[in-house]
């Protein structure tokens, strides 16, 4: 086992801990993220189609493949791989599994209520690949390494709750540098705050990283997909309604969430909120 003596000065900064240091590590992954995705402009300049496959693989799967090679160059330099990919040091309680049945319940809705002979095969496929490599980076920045900064500095578990669930929405607020209004940027960010208290919850619940990412890979693309090709039926209607819910179910959950890690005995905390 390495001492504080043994470690490079580059690790014990982030051992440390702290929301700061949570924002520098998302701010400047954001900041890289976005540049060297512009070396795909001249890739993006030839697309005929910008919503085929071709397209999703531009703008979103490449783009994804830089930002995932960046967290675990990052996650390698400071020898975090059990920290972000490990088993939870602290335990979750039968409750947090409403949050991945809400999340759940609505992905199958609305991957049900696609149009897929207007959609296409390959346009499916693609947005399948982006949406594990989008639960990936997304999940391992901020429900692994967000988390475990948080952890480090000894925070309880509702504030790395809420401070992984508001770097994870700051994140989408760069939408409006692509135009997106102000209104739906707004609307944007609560939603995502939401989901990513629920992702929070799952990460909890499942005691692993891979139960967030993998509702979050399938999130984004039953979104993407059903809003561009929707079914005709009142089911399509309803599965509309899933970021609502997400919304509900995350403003009253959260106010259950109890515990901290270092505690002499976690579950004996959340035993009290159940």
């Amino acid at each position: 086992m390495s001492t504080p003596a043994d470690t490079s000065p580059w690790k014990r900064f982030w051992e440390k801990g702290g929301w700061w240091r949570a924002l520098v590590l998302a701010a400047v992954y954001f900041v890289l993220y976005d540049l060297l995705s512009l070396a795909f402009t001249p890739l993006a300049l030839q697309l005929d189609d910008p919503t085929g496959a071709a397209a999703v693989v531009v703008y979103y799967v490449l783009p994804l493949v830089v930002g995932g090679l960046l967290l675990v160059g990052f996650i390698a330099s400071v020898g975090w791989w059990r920290d972000v990919l490990g088993p939870q040091p602290i335990r979750g309680r039968g409750w947090m599994w409403i949050a991945i049945v809400v999340v759940l319940l609505f992905n199958i809705l609305r991957f049900a209520t696609i149009d897929y002979g207007d959609v296409g095969f390959d346009v499916v496929a693609s947005w399948l690949l982006a949406g594990l490599l989008i639960g990936f980076a997304e999940e391992v920045l901020t429900r692994g390494l967000v988390v475990n900064l948080a952890r480090k500095a000894g925070y309880r578990e509702i504030v790395v709750a809420v401070l992984s669930a508001a770097v994870f929405a700051g994140l989408h607020a760069g939408n409006l540098l692509n135009g997106q209004s102000v209104f739906a940027t707004a609307f944007q960010l609560v939603y995502t705050f939401a989901f990513g208290i629920l992702m929070y919850l799952a990460l909890r619940v499942t005691g692993t990283i891979l139960a967030p990412i993998l509702l979050h890979a399938s999130t984004d693309p039953s979104i993407f997909l059903q809003t561009a090709h929707p079914a005709e039926g009142a089911l399509t209607a309803f599965a509309g309604f899933g970021n609502i819910v997400v919304i509900v179910a995350a403003a009253v959950l959260i106010f259950f969430i109890r515990g901290r890690v270092g505690d002499a005995d976690p579950s004996f905390v959340e035993d009290r909120a159940a």
